[in-house]
């Protein structure tokens, strides 16, 4: 087992309440036994905890800088857009990552999953060095050419450089808890964001105001607060690898290349980076597309997608779980087992976003001017956030059958609905409406909307037929 935790068959029944503890102090349970129900519970919590702590990451910088005017929630929204690429990198790497160490989880190889996982933190770390030494060196350029005034370049520069700079703390972040998920340690990876995040609060107020013995770095602040609570994030993962009480243990000296291993993770992950690329660059296009109605647009725009980051990640935790459940009954060779478990979380994601949608939509007005009272702001932030909440019923269901194809190692089918969907079909639909329509902001709402109940009922009906269960990693 190499010092790995061992895995131990379901204990039967146990209490809702007992159940709940034992997710959030962690689980050795084989998860390809036993009632699918529980599984669900025992890792989506977790999962839906740590999610939302990624979110508090989302919206705890726009809630403080939004007391610096409109200038500097632009600055955060621009350079978001930049950091979705760094995302897309690590999403679709951690994609890959969940695969392989869940498939190899589900066939009892504790070895295979410590090789994978040493496989693709050797590829976070190649990637951190490229891509944060490109991001230093044209942060402030790349917020030019998303539309960016110049007084939000000039704001906003050093918080661009050192978010993009310090990218490598995102990339194995995401990676490293990728590998306790797909090895079912749900709750490590939870503690990991709710260590970073405690950080990351703390530090927010006093970076950017200079509250104490601190510096007052304004929107930089908010930079520095993110990349240092992240990075002992990073610290965390390290050690509790190293220490072997996890399902999955690497030692430093491990981490060396395995070319069988890393043709498969990249294989893997190629389409998951693709698949997340081309959603992300929809996003970044939306956003152009916003600045053409000025800063006030943006910051309505970036506040209301902050909320529904906020709202949607914990969602993503459950869709998580679907993933590892997909991932591991297929290397038990339970395909089916595998199917009724994405399904079932579906319908329970399904119950979740659908009662935080009607919370947006009675409550949404109220919810934007906790982060700013400027009428022009307040306006579009609320009608975004209502508009956008019209389908959260569909991205329920669709964030867990994209997340099942991904655990089962099939990347590229998400990949091409993707492509058709957001390239082909939302961002043409959101300028004519913006633009063409005259709609303003309110087009590209809608077309948000519009687009992600197109790709769930399109994901939906391939899901059903089945391809994705013979699928090999």
């Amino acid at each position: 087992m190499n010092g790995s935790a061992p895995i131990r068959p379901p204990t039967g029944k146990a209490s809702l309440w007992q159940s709940l503890r034992q997710a959030i102090h962690g689980s050795q349970e084989d998860f390809t036994q036993g009632g699918l129900s529980r599984a669900i519970v025992l890792l989506a919590i977790p999962m839906v905890l740590e999610m939302v702590m990624e979110s508090v990451f989302a919206i705890c910088d726009v809630f403080f800088v939004s007391r610096l005017g409109a200038n500097a929630v632009a600055t955060v929204g621009l350079t978001e857009s930049l950091l979705t690429l760094v995302f897309s990198l690590a999403i679709g790497l951690s994609m890959g990552t969940t695969a392989l160490v869940a498939r190899r989880t589900g066939e009892k190889d504790p070895e295979g999953a410590n090789v994978a996982a040493a496989q693709a933190i050797l590829i976070g770390l190649i990637a951190s060095v490229v891509v944060g030494a490109v991001g230093i060196l044209t942060g402030p350029a790349a917020l030019s050419l998303l539309g960016a005034s110049e007084d939000v370049v000039a704001m906003g520069s050093g918080y661009a450089r050192i978010l993009l700079g310090g990218c490598g703390t995102v990339m194995l972040l995401f990676i490293i808890n990728a590998v306790f998920r797909g090895a079912g340690d749900a709750a490590v990876a939870m503690r990991v964001l709710w260590l970073a995040n405690l950080i990351n609060l703390v530090l927010d107020p006093c970076l950017i105001f200079g509250l104490g013995p601190f510096p007052q770095l304004g929107v930089a602040g908010a930079a520095v607060a993110t990349t240092v609570g992240r990075g002992t994030g990073v610290a965390y993962q390290f050690w509790v690898l190293a220490r072997g009480t996890s399902r999955v243990r690497i030692r430093l000296s491990e981490i060396r290349l395995v070319p069988r291993v890393m043709t498969a993770l990249l294989r893997v992950s190629s389409g998951g980076i693709f698949q997340v690329l081309v959603a992300t660059c929809s996003w970044v296009a939306l956003v152009r597309i916003i600045a053409l109605f000025g800063s006030t647009a943006v910051a309505g725009y970036t506040i209301a997608i902050r909320v529904v980051i906020f709202s949607i990640l914990p969602a993503w935790g459950m869709a998580n779980a679907a993933a590892t459940l997909v991932g591991q009954n297929l290397g038990a060779g339970k395909p089916d087992r595998a199917e009724r478990s994405a399904w079932l979380t579906g319908l329970y994601n399904m119950v979740f976003l659908g009662s935080i949608a009607v919370l947006f939509l009675v409550f949404g007005e109220s919810i934007i001017s906790l982060f700013s009272t400027d009428p022009g702001v307040l306006a579009i932030g609320t009608e975004c956030l209502r508009i956008i909440s019209y389908g959260y019923l569909f991205y329920a269901l669709g964030m867990v059958v994209v997340q099942a194809f991904n655990g089962a190692g099939d990347t590229t089918t998400p990949s091409l609905i993707n492509f058709f969907c957001y390239w082909l079909f939302q961002i043409p639909l959101a300028y004519w409406l913006a633009v063409s329509s005259e709609m303003g902001p309110r087009g590209v709402f809608w077309a948000i909307a519009i687009a992600e109940a197109m790709i769930t009922l399109v994901g939906g009906s391939v899901f059903r037929l089945g391809r994705w269960k013979k699928r090999q990693v």
